[in-house]
């Protein structure tokens, strides 16, 4: 294969050379011209962007129902409901979507940035959709535990709007506004319906070595005086470019070069896509002061929610382990800023095990991508398409699912899979059972990697008092409205957008050449040899920076581990070879009753609970289901819906005989008669019949789901009205192999 410079050689002789020289000389200077004319754009697009009353990228036209402004404690966010006129209207009877955004230095609106997005799927599956977003700057004083006090109030208004839906609210939270809502779910678990995070780090202290430099941040630095010093030079406010700075320099490469390469390359074709993402990745916003502060401080560098060490003013403890409804973890192998270890690692610092997860009656599904990078995890139309339209299709299943912990797994519909019909989209998602030990597994958590942030958490706290005692005072004397205004408009970010706009005297000139090269648009052919020279160049420049950013991050790691992992250092900072950071103890808050009133409860219930404890046993084995056996279920159980049955009040039955079944499963198999004894023949044969279809219809049952399939038919079948409710009815002929599991 010819390199790049021999082809130049292989053109037909000197003349070829020239010719080829001048059609990319030609083309190249058509390129210089566009991409300066998109350039001229982006800034336009900034300026009048951030001029709009309330900036954002939402795709969605949106109607104010709620702003924050108005609260008893104020903040800048608010709450509007999505319209979505080229659709039919909403189900009302399905429970409302309420996507938050996150506010991490960009403006609102990522959630519905295309219409094949979170809120786009959500409209599309039937479901109100509303969206929590913020104005660019917040109200003076307001706290974070103040925007926490907002969802709640936005929360009991959709509740409120929505009195016949199925249940409680679905709520997303994308990054930043993932972990902001755990603790709002934590403080006011009865809002919530499902709970579903995208890329939200929790576990902040967790990463892989080698990889995920970001969280070293904290402890190079030397703690978060420098996040005090940066609001102080803000008097009082701190810059969310920061922020986004701070992510632009994990990758140099795709800052400093490939973003831009990308656009000159592909200028014909690449400029509204470009165009339509800097609009948001420009748009930057502020937090107060106090704000980030406590970001940094209980979270980035104290990681004390993933271990229920947060308490708010009212005296609550933010404990993620309070929250009941489902939570649903995506994350992406391919997110170098919200890996998987920081996205579930909280998961292994809340729970030694499996029992302990149940005993908590809390249901965990996570599902790992393999490649999308973090912004992919929000706008990515893949990603739209495929993870966030099957969550939203199937949230009911996921909120029927019995405590425990699962893995989601989302497979291509094919010609060959059966009853595909049951299955929405192009896609099948199914849930499998896991265990603690296989988070523990993604994480790896270490416990000399806890001591060593732990002591510089505590390093954190002595700089941030120094700073506070002998230099804040100074600082703040000198700092003005003016000197933080200043600050923030030379930003490089900010100028990097403000440069070049119309209001440059040599703008107009190249948006007029623009014109010109546009109607005489010549592309070099794609052969060209001097054109494989150039993405060769770039390719060499990608890999330089990429080589470059991984001895600084290597440098960076061995530079935390050097002085933290130091057996002095720890010992100042109160972390000896003793010392290891634990979670909270769960004193304060509920866990499931004891084995005595579990026992009392095994002969309660009627044709519904004995229904599903029937498949539950056949399915004891079965460590898997997709969603077209759970729509087939509620297909056939639609009759009782009909008659009153409320999703809610099935979704209670569910989670309380699988938990019956872990707890003495022989004891409930053998209570069935006492239970099927208050139905009607006619309603429990038709219950056998369903209980037949769900298990023989999809795939093929295995011998033991067969025996036990007959096992339960010849129980309802034997089946009477006479029957006594009484624990002696039990002697009736029942299986007495024990169901261990859900």
């Amino acid at each position: 294969m010819k390199t790049p410079s021999a082809a130049i050689f292989s053109t037909g002789g000197l003349p070829g050379m020239l010719g080829a020289t001048a059609d990319y000389a030609r083309d190249s200077w058509q390129r210089i011209v566009l991409y300066a004319d998109v350039m001229r754009k982006r800034g336009n697009q900034y300026r009048e962007h951030l001029a709009e009353e309330v900036p954002n990228v939402l795709d969605f036209p949106a109607e104010v129902v709620m702003t924050g402004v108005d609260l008893p404690r104020p903040v800048n966010y608010g709450l509007v409901r999505i319209l979505a006129p080229d659709l039919p209207a909403p189900d009302p009877s399905k429970r409302p979507f309420v996507v938050v955004d996150p506010r991490a230095g960009h403006g609102p609106g990522i959630g519905g940035f295309k219409a094949e997005s979170e809120v786009g799927v959500a409209l599309r599956a039937g479901h109100p959709c509303y969206f929590i977003g913020f104005l660019p700057n917040p109200v003076p004083g307001q706290t974070v535990e103040d925007v926490m006090h907002a969802e709640v109030a936005f929360l009991e208004k959709v509740i409120a709007l929505h009195p016949h839906s199925v249940g409680r609210p679905t709520v997303i939270g994308n990054c930043q506004a993932g972990w902001q809502i755990l603790m709002t779910a934590a403080m006011r678990p009865d809002l919530f319906g499902p709970i579903i995070v995208a890329g939200a780090p929790v576990s902040y202290w967790a990463g892989w070595h080698g990889r995920n430099p970001m969280r070293y941040s904290g402890g190079t630095m030397g703690g978060s005086w420098a996040t005090a010093l940066a609001g102080d030079l803000g008097n009082g406010r701190f810059d969310g470019a920061n922020l986004v700075q701070n992510f632009e320099k994990l990758n140099p490469a795709n800052t400093h070069w490939s973003k831009q390469y990308n656009l000159y390359a592909n200028i014909d074709t690449e400029a509204p896509r470009y165009l339509e993402f800097e609009k948001y990745w420009g748009g930057h916003v502020f937090l107060n002061a106090v704000e980030m502060q406590y970001i940094v401080d209980n979270l980035f560098i104290g990681n004390r929610l993933a271990t229920a060490q947060l308490v708010t003013s009212d005296g609550i403890r933010l404990d993620l382990r309070k929250i009941r409804s489902p939570i649903v973890v995506f994350c992406s192998n391919g997110d170098n800023i919200t890996p998987p270890p920081q996205a579930l690692g909280w998961i292994t610092d809340l729970y030694r095990d499996d029992a302990e997860l149940r005993a908590h009656d809390q249901t965990i599904v996570y599902a790992v991508h393999d490649s999308i990078g973090h912004l992919g995890i929000f706008v990515s139309g893949k990603v739209g398409h495929k993870e966030h339209q099957k969550f939203a299709s199937n949230i009911d299943l996921i909120n029927l699912l019995p405590a425990g912990l699962y893995e989601a797994k989302i497979v291509d519909k094919t010609a060959d899979t059966p009853n595909a019909d049951l299955a929405s989209g192009d896609y099948v998602l199914s849930v499998e059972q896991r265990g603690v030990d296989d988070v523990r597994a993604i994480v790896r958590p270490s416990v000399e990697n806890d001591r060593k942030f732990a002591a510089a958490a505590r390093v954190s706290e002595i700089n941030l008092s120094l700073y506070r005692t002998f230099m804040q005072p100074w600082v703040r004397a000198v700092v003005t409205p003016q000197s933080a205004r200043m600050l923030e408009l030379m930003h490089p970010l900010r100028v990097s957008y403000e440069r070049w706009n119309d209001h440059n005297p040599l703008a107009r000139l190249v948006a007029k050449e623009a014109d010109k090269v546009r109607a005489r648009r010549a592309p070099v052919a794609a052969g060209n040899p001097l054109l494989a020279l150039q993405q060769a160049f770039s390719s060499a420049v990608t890999a330089g920076l990429d080589r470059w950013r991984d001895v600084r991050d290597t440098a960076t790691e061995q530079a935390f581990n050097m002085v933290y992992g130091n057996a002095l250092v720890q010992a100042l900072a109160g972390q000896g070879a003793g010392a290891v950071p634990r979670p909270h103890p769960d004193v304060a808050h509920e866990r499931l009753e004891d084995g005595a009133s579990l026992d009392d409860e095994v002969y309660q219930g009627a044709l519904v609970e004995a229904g599903v404890r029937a498949l539950f046993y056949v399915h004891r084995f079965r460590t898997a289901a997709d969603e077209r056996r759970f729509n087939l279920t509620l297909k056939l159980l639609q009759p009782l819906f009909e008659q009153g049955l409320r999703m809610d009040d099935f979704r209670s039955i569910v989670r309380r005989q699988a938990r019956l079944m872990q707890h003495d499963g022989e004891a409930s198999m053998a209570a069935l008669p006492v239970l099927l004894s208050h139905a009607h023949p006619d309603a429990v044969r038709a219950m056998a019949d369903g209980l037949r279809q769900v298990v023989l219809m999809l795939d093929a049952p295995t011998p033991g789901e067969k025996a036990s399939l007959a096992q339960m038919l010849e129980v309802f079948g034997h089946a009477t009205p006479a029957a006594t409710n009484t624990k002696n009815a039990a002697s009736a002929k029942t299986p007495t192999q024990s169901a261990t599991t859900a």
